[in-house]
């Protein structure tokens, strides 16, 4: 059978597929990022004036927006992603919605902070941790999407373990950020990405081979 009749094939059976891959997917991401939070909680955990950061700091709240503005769109490319039928067409864009928001961030930045602040801001003080802490909370959720994804059939196994990286960076990247004292865009755009980079090569690169069929 040609590759084109396969899909085909397993296209047509989709009133039977489709909710049973959905619904491994959002469990398998549930419990990963309930695992990330798990670690998240014993090792670091909210700093400690997390409600009122929450309540008074556009910056603090502007880190969740980029944040999950990749994770939900990553979410939703991956739920497609792991059906053979699926159409990648412009909806890979989906993901530019956390840079736009992110370019829009700094900006403002720019615009409302002294230059002389701008190298300090961008440096911050958890540069490093940052860099270390997203991969690693990043784990669990890699490890669940890529379970998730290889019950499905991937029709692009390497773009598609790239955005279950995406996403598993997400969900860790949004943890990190209720723990980080580093508000500023300018922090954000140069330590942040790190991680999302980082994962989504390993996803390309484990995808691969691991989601092949």
């Amino acid at each position: 059978m040609k590759t084109d009749d396969l899909i085909n094939a397993l296209a047509a059976d989709a009133k039977s597929v489709e909710q049973p891959i959905a619904r491994t997917l959002a469990v398998a991401v549930g419990i990963g990022a309930l695992l990330s939070l798990a670690a998240f909680l014993a090792t670091l955990g909210m700093r400690p004036d997390f409600a009122q950061a929450a309540s008074t700091s556009i910056r603090f709240l502007f880190k969740f927006a980029v944040t999950l503005s990749l994770a939900v769109p990553a979410f939703l490319l991956v739920r497609g992603l792991s059906r053979p039928d699926f159409k990648i067409d412009n909806r890979l864009w989906w993901l530019a919605l956390g840079p736009v928001l992110l370019i829009g961030g700094i900006a403002l930045e720019l615009m409302s902070v002294p230059a002389d602040d701008w190298h300090a801001r961008m440096i911050g003080h958890n540069s490093f941790y940052c860099m270390i802490t997203i991969p690693l909370l990043s784990l669990a959720p890699f490890a669940a999407v890529l379970y998730a994804l290889k019950c499905g059939a991937p029709a692009n196994p390497t773009v598609a373990g790239a955005v279950g990286g995406i996403l598993s960076a997400g969900i860790a990247a949004t943890l990190y950020a209720s723990h980080c004292a580093d508000d500023s865009p300018l922090f954000v755009a140069l330590w942040y990405p790190v991680g999302f980079v980082l994962m989504a090569v390993l996803g390309a690169m484990i995808g691969s081979r691991y989601l092949r069929w």
